[in-house]
């Protein structure tokens, strides 16, 4: 097969990484790419929210099959795009694609498929956004209705936090045409988890599930980010327990979907609370997530293309996921300023000494090469740090060395990924 990968980040090289491997991968694309993922397979210049362009790059290069790494690319066509040119894709439509561009979308499919979440309401002006979190109390989330790169969303802890984001986004306008409507939920108590599935029509097949690191400071501390790290299995929510989600919170979707004329056909990413009151969904997300796209497809056994041609066809009959029985953990090198401003530029050495260490991956995400062919940070979340390990606490030892070896002063990241998920275990083996 001849495929064309669309985005840039580190969830693209993670997935051109897996791809690569596949034995039916005769060539491969990816637009636009990054100096990770030119060394499998071949660049090309056209950004990822350009759909006519990728559109022209596929039938130039005679492409069977196109795979949307990011969501803006979905929710702007590309998928109807590829099948008005008869171009195979494995992702949802635009119309689907609404799940991830509209959080008031996935809530009026969650209330109409009895799909737990949190109880939740849309706004369109500040004034009522702000009467409505003055007389209901805090803590509440707000959530920007459009897509906003995983800067969104706001758990505010008091009503002055919630009003500050109500104003940034509907009043000055922080986040763009997306944030012109609110939705403000509860705030629902847990822990959180993203669970994956590959999806056609009505079926919807495991993919696994793997444990973010919202917010840039140690100890959860801090405004939230796309993600700065990653876990893989989370700890307590295994196999049984992630098909038990599926039945609950993904497939009663898929079902309405259908309903309504618009199926699903893709990845989806359910982010979910585990509460006392079981799991609840937090969002949909219509691909892989970042980071924990690196996070899991490190564990990856089966092969992925022959998985994402099952779902471009939409029959996943027979389709084979497997992954190892090791652990995995992502940490995210980001620049400094981020999530706000990054700075940009800095060079960024000893990639190779870090990868080479047992069991590590480091995925690039915001990088260039610069004229002395050098690697250069050039945006927010610029690496993505990952291993292996036969336990969690050899997969976080071995990610942070390889961290330790990468010579970038501009760097930043969280010194506590996969914490959590090590005392969670430490409390179940005392029990």
């Amino acid at each position: 097969m001849r495929v064309l990968l669309v985005g840039s980040g580190g969830r693209e090289h993670a997935m051109a990484a897996a791809i690569a491997r596949s034995p039916r991968l005769e060539a491969l694309f990816i637009a636009p790419g990054n100096p990770g993922t030119a060394a499998l397979g071949t660049n090309r210049a056209v950004k990822a929210d350009d759909v006519a362009g990728l559109i022209a790059l596929a039938q130039q290069e005679r492409i069977d099959l196109v795979v949307p790494g990011p969501e803006a690319p979905l929710v702007a066509g590309l998928a109807d795009a590829c099948k008005a040119a008869g171009i195979a894709c494995a992702g949802p439509t635009q119309a689907a694609a609404a799940l991830e561009g509209s959080k008031t979308f996935t809530k009026e499919v969650c209330d109409a498929a009895n799909i737990p979440t949190a109880r939740w309401e849309r706004f369109d002006a500040a004034a009522p956004a702000l009467d409505y979190v003055r007389r209901h109390g805090a803590p509440v989330v707000v959530k920007a209705d459009g897509l906003a790169a995983g800067k969104g969303v706001v758990v505010a802890q008091s009503v002055a936090e919630a009003e500050q984001a109500i104003t940034d986004m509907m009043t000055d306008g922080t986040l763009g045409q997306a944030g012109h409507s609110v939705v403000i939920e509860d705030c629902l108590v847990g822990d959180e988890v993203s669970l994956f599935a590959f999806c056609a029509g009505e079926t919807a097949v495991l993919i696994g599930a793997a444990q973010d690191h919202k917010r840039i400071g140690d100890g959860d501390t801090g405004p939230n980010t796309g993600g700065m790290g990653a876990v893989s299995p989370p700890t307590g929510f295994g196999r049984a327990e992630q098909e038990a989600a599926l039945d609950v919170l993904v497939r009663p979707m898929l079902r309405e979907m259908a309903r309504r004329g618009t199926p699903f056909t893709g990845i989806i990413f359910a982010g979910l609370m585990l509460t006392g009151d079981g799991p609840q969904l937090i969002e949909y997300n219509v691909r892989f997530g970042d980071p924990e796209a690196e996070a899991l497809l490190i564990r990856l056994e089966s092969d992925l293309l022959a998985a994402l041609a099952a779902v471009a066809k939409g029959d996943l009959a027979g389709t084979d996921i497997r992954f190892s029985g090791q652990s995995s953990i992502s940490v995210i090198m980001a620049a400094k300023g981020y999530p706000g401003r990054p700075v940009t530029g800095g060079v960024i050495r000893n990639l190779a000494a870090a990868q080479a260490l047992p069991g590590v991956h480091v995925f690039q995400a915001g990088t260039k090469g610069n004229d002395a062919g050098e690697i250069v940070a050039a945006g927010g979340r610029v690496l993505a740090v990952c291993a292996t390990g036969d336990t969690l606490a050899q997969a976080c030892t071995r990610a942070y060395e390889a961290v330790g070896l990468i010579d970038w002063p501009d760097g930043i990241y969280r010194h506590d990924i996969g914490q959590r998920a090590l005392a969670a275990q430490e409390k179940i083996g005392e029990q």
